[in-house]
């Protein structure tokens, strides 16, 4: 039962003072007191309602409201008369956003405590003698019926909850009803793969804009039911998860199994989407060995021309082809079994090449990932027609992925799950339009993944228009080279800028920004003209440089670069 429900209830004669936002929290009793601290006798959940016998100064309604906040109950109730003699506790009671009810003096407190234990005992009881008859229910109409969506149906309309399938990356795989907010979603994903990390028992409870959510695993069987201990890392970034809006702390154990039936019924369906990508993985593996073995073009082109009513869904028999490759990196302890990275990285680089609008288990039908070693490398057919401009600004006129929008909406999530000792690095080649392509493709990509593995960062990405550039260069400069060369020129700004907040660095870098154009620079920063050329000079004088000179720019711009 709600708070909302007593309050639309005529009969009980509750006027609502303060805590609007909060009327849907659950009642789970009610309690009378005139105790000014009766946290003791408290479970949470309860409306308590009192005479405010001894809560006649400030100081006793403060020590009250904290109390009962504290030990989680869901609203406080009083008689308007009383009320009209304590005005502090209106106050008080809005400061801990705690919802207070005026009770009409028409109205005992024994008709309000009858109505609220006849009430949550009836739905206790509806929801036990339910279980088995949810469970037959749930079993008979699960992925066989209809996929996650019938199940989360269910929970909706048997149990009033609200429910959402997710990949690791917070993509929406499932759900009943209006979708969650992106960022929400991204939210809770990134909050389930940290306490999974950490190792922390499920369900996790995340609140987040107001609403509690608790996050149930949804575990892939048939990797954990591989042979010998699993490692976290291999699995905590390929599980979905079920989100329920709902505090499952509240739950009582036949509800909390339920759900877990449910996590279950919602792995099978993983399984079977698992198991129809075999055959494309496998046709990935060989294309791969083909192109790696430097096959002749025309046998590759042959052994697409087969695959292509697998790979090819709608594409036809020639579309453009980019390379996506991906790797994962573990720090591994002495003593740690290795980490089977390649398989994980396949995994993850499947879920990361779905279309962030798509829904549904089978949303990424057309990506075909193969895995080589510690690498997992993608052949994403796209459509010969250039795609439409981004919301990046990127141009129209390149055709397929781009390196920073992959990663843009799911950083976040998959930087939680690989937590301090991983991290994850993607290269994208330009699109190719034939067979004959996909070999220099394959080695774009792979050098665009160094230049990725070069940045700062737990989650990194590079696209094949920066290897045109000498950034090319910069992922095989050795580290101690990189070091001392950033050291020798950008420590004397720093300290500079350290002792006297001049900002040496920041107009160092616009002022390069600017391809040294001294009214651009000065418009930019909101400087004086004037100003701007003290600053450089300063810089100038504290390097021994002269940023006049093409020699000394190019020099500052690596330093910054690789800083």
């Amino acid at each position: 039962m709600r708070l909302r429900a007593l309050l639309e209830n005529d009969a009980l004669g509750l006027r609502l003072l303060g805590g609007a936002e909060a009327l849907d929290r659950t009642v789970r009793g009610v309690m009378t007191t005139d105790l000014k601290d009766p946290s003791r006798y408290l479970s949470g959940g309860e409306v308590v309602l009192t005479g405010l016998a001894g809560l006649r100064e400030p100081a006793d309604v403060e020590v009250f409201v904290r109390a009962v906040t504290t030990a989680g109950v869901a609203a406080v109730a009083a008689g308007e008369v009383e009320l009209a003699q304590v005005p502090a506790l209106v106050e008080t009671c809005a400061r801990y956003e705690l919802p207070l009810f005026a009770v009409n003096e028409s109205v005992a407190f024994a008709t309000i405590t009858e109505h609220v234990v006849r009430q949550v005992s009836g739905e206790r009881a509806g929801d036990l003698a339910a279980v088995v008859d949810r469970h037959r229910r749930l079993m008979t109409s699960g992925p066989a019926g209809g996929g996650p969506d019938v199940v989360l149906d269910l929970l909706g309309s048997d149990l009033d909850l609200r429910a959402w399938v997710f990949s690791p990356t917070g993509r929406r795989i499932a759900g009943a009803g209006e979708p969650l907010d992106a960022e929400v979603a991204a939210t809770l994903a990134g909050e389930h793969l940290a306490a999974t990390r950490a190792g922390r028992r499920a369900p996790h409870r995340v609140t987040t804009g107001g609403t509690t959510y608790s996050l149930f695993p949804i575990r892939n069987t048939a990797r954990t039911a591989a042979p010998g201990p699993r490692d976290v890392r291999e699995t905590v970034l390929a599980d979905w998860l079920l989100a329920v809006e709902a505090d499952a702390a509240e739950w009582p154990p036949a509800r909390l199994d339920l759900l877990q039936g449910v996590t279950q019924l919602i792995a099978v369906e993983r399984d079977r989407r698992d198991a129809a990508r075999t055959v494309r993985r496998r046709l990935a593996q060989e294309v791969l060995e083909l192109v790696q073995a430097g096959s002749a073009p025309a046998e590759i082109a042959a052994r697409l021309r087969v695959a292509a009513p697998v790979l090819l869904p709608g594409f036809g028999n020639a579309p453009h082809w980019q390379v996506v490759v991906a790797r994962l990196e573990w720090a591994q302890e002495p003593g740690q079994n290795p980490i089977d990275s390649g398989h994980v990285a396949q995994a993850l680089l499947e879920e990361i090449l779905v279309d962030p609008a798509a829904t549904g288990p089978d949303s990424a039908d057309r990506i075909a990932v193969a895995h080589s070693g510690d690498e997992a490398i993608a052949l994403v057919p796209l459509a010969t027609a250039p795609l439409p401009e981004s919301e990046d600004g990127l141009p129209s006129s390149a055709l397929g992925l781009h390196a920073d929008v992959l990663l843009k909406a799911i950083r976040g999530p998959l930087s939680a799950g690989l937590g301090e000792d991983g991290r994850l690095t993607l290269g994208v080649s330009a699109s190719v339009h034939s067979a004959e392509g996909l070999r220099g493709a394959l080695e774009e990509a792979r050098h665009a993944r160094r230049v990725a593995a070069a940045r700062p960062g737990r989650v990194c990405a590079a696209g094949h228009h920066e290897l045109a550039s000498h950034v090319l260069l910069l992922p095989f400069v050795p580290d101690d080279v990189r070091r001392a060369f950033t050291a020798r020129l950008l420590d004397p700004l720093r300290d500079y800028d350290r002792r006297h907040r001049a900002e040496l660095i920041p107009t160092l870098e616009a002022f390069l920004d600017s391809d040294g154009s001294w009214t651009r620079c000065a418009t930019r920063l909101h400087l004086h003209v004037n100003t701007l050329r003290y600053r450089v000079g300063r810089i100038e004088q504290l390097t021994g440089r002269d940023l006049s000179r093409l020699e000394d720019k190019l020099d500052f711009f690596l330093a910054l670069r690789m800083s």
